[in-house]
């Protein structure tokens, strides 16, 4: 499944927005923890100092207890122990909040009046907590409004960005080689987008160039042999007719014949293609295809008694289409010539005619045909026959000038191909 470069873009920036918030949201609550930590510990190291410059030397025995009194969070305990000074932390009941909070403590070894005591100072840490997770809740969504705003500038301005880029694949999926529409593509203060125009320009001015030549040449050359062929032909007919021949020269000449005839088909083919890409059918009327069918019907049950064919219509009356009346006729008669020319002796043609479609079903082989390049032109399922290749091709190029579908299957032993309307 496909997606759209924006799409892959925007993914990997919501990708790496909620990696960042996940990595990023833990870690900056603990550095803030670890420094509000260790600004509480400097604090208490800064009391004591204070504490040991200016209280304890005029601090005497009798004056610990009011010392303790008056003092909530600096107190002089009896000696516990001599070593240096501890910090860590510590929880004690508030008798004000009613609950119990942690507390970061520091003891420290004094002497008062020559008695060894304990210096025991502390700093309620929930202020601290909550300030932590203040911070905390603030950094979250300062960083999330920030990590939205860079995806939704960044998106917006990708697809300002972008906008050069889709309307030369509008133009370039709007072009077509053999129609007058050409691309034009608009300046961009892009230097790669006008690269990619001036490139794309390139390209198509010179696969125009190319394709109208060889359109041209087709052109000239199927006119250019259409006047030798005809006289070909006749310098032919006339020599068959005007002079006597053995068994070997008849055959010989009936053989010459036949390929003079089928070049002339070639020829005819080859031309009507480059009519059909030059759009010179481009006028189209309501055209009754009933008409057009039995109009040719006669024609066609005389060429189909070289094999016995037996020929079936089943035709819905008045079933009117938008057509060019001559491009519909060469379509039915292609239609008609394929099923006849395929087809085995004793076999079968079954014409059904609708509102929505058009099927030609035939005997023939009974495997089915290749289909992946069937109306491919000089794409022959048989190569003894004597057809040139070009009749599907043919059928297929007016098919798509009317927006028609054509379809070929195989069903019953029958080889069917349905134009759908």
């Amino acid at each position: 499944m496909t997606k759209k470069l924006l799409h892959k873009t925007s993914r990997a920036y919501l990708l790496f927005s909620v990696i960042l918030l996940i990595v990023s949201a833990p870690l900056f609550y603990y550095i803030t923890e670890r420094l509000y930590i260790e600004e509480t510990d400097e604090t208490l190291i800064l009391h004591k100092k204070e504490f040991l410059k200016y209280s304890l030397p005029t601090l005497t025995i009798d004056e610990i207890s009011n010392w303790n009194k008056y003092n909530r969070n600096v107190k002089i305990e009896p000696f516990k122990y001599s070593g240096n000074d501890t910090i860590f932390y510590n929880s004690y009941y508030d008798t004000l909040d009613a609950e119990t909070e942690p507390y970061r403590e520091l003891n420290a070894s004094i002497l008062i009046d020559g008695n060894p005591y304990t210096y025991s100072a502390r700093i309620n840490l929930v202020e601290t907590e909550d300030l932590m997770e203040s911070m905390a809740i603030l950094f979250l969504v300062v960083i999330s409004l920030l990590l939205i705003g860079l995806f939704v500038i960044t998106k917006r301005l990708s697809i300002k960005l972008w906008e050069p880029f889709n309307e030369t694949l509008n133009q370039v999926e709007k072009f077509e080689i053999d129609k007058s529409n050409q691309p034009k593509f608009i300046e961009t203060d892009i230097e790669e987008f006008n690269r990619l125009n001036k490139s794309i320009e390139k390209l198509i001015e010179k696969n125009t160039s190319i394709y109208h030549s060889q359109r041209e040449f087709v052109e000239n050359a199927a006119h250019e042999l259409q006047t030798p062929l005809a006289v070909f032909q006749a310098k032919i007919d006339m020599f068959i007719q005007s002079a006597d021949f053995t068994q070997e020269q008849y055959e010989m000449l009936s053989s010459l014949n036949d390929s003079v005839y089928r070049l002339n088909r070639l020829n005819k083919n080859l031309l009507l293609l480059s009519k059909l890409e030059n759009d010179n059918y481009s006028e189209k009327e309501t055209i009754c295809l009933n008409a057009t069918i039995k109009k040719h019907l006669d024609f066609f049950t005389e060429q189909a008694k070289a094999k016995n064919l037996n020929i079936k219509m089943d035709l819905i009356e008045k079933t009117s289409v938008k057509s060019n009346p001559v491009l519909a006729e060469v379509l039915i008669s292609n239609l008609f010539l394929n099923a006849i020319r395929h087809n085995i002796n004793d076999g079968r043609i079954l014409v059904k005619l609708s509102n929505q479609s058009l099927i030609f079903s035939n005997s023939g082989q009974l495997q089915p045909l290749v289909a992946h390049n069937l109306f491919n032109r000089f794409s022959k399922s048989n190569p003894s026959t004597q057809g040139n290749g070009l009749g599907l091709a043919i059928i297929k190029k007016i098919a798509n000038l009317n927006n028609w579908t054509i379809s070929y299957s195989f069903a019953d032993n029958l080889h069917i191909f349905s134009v759908t309307f």
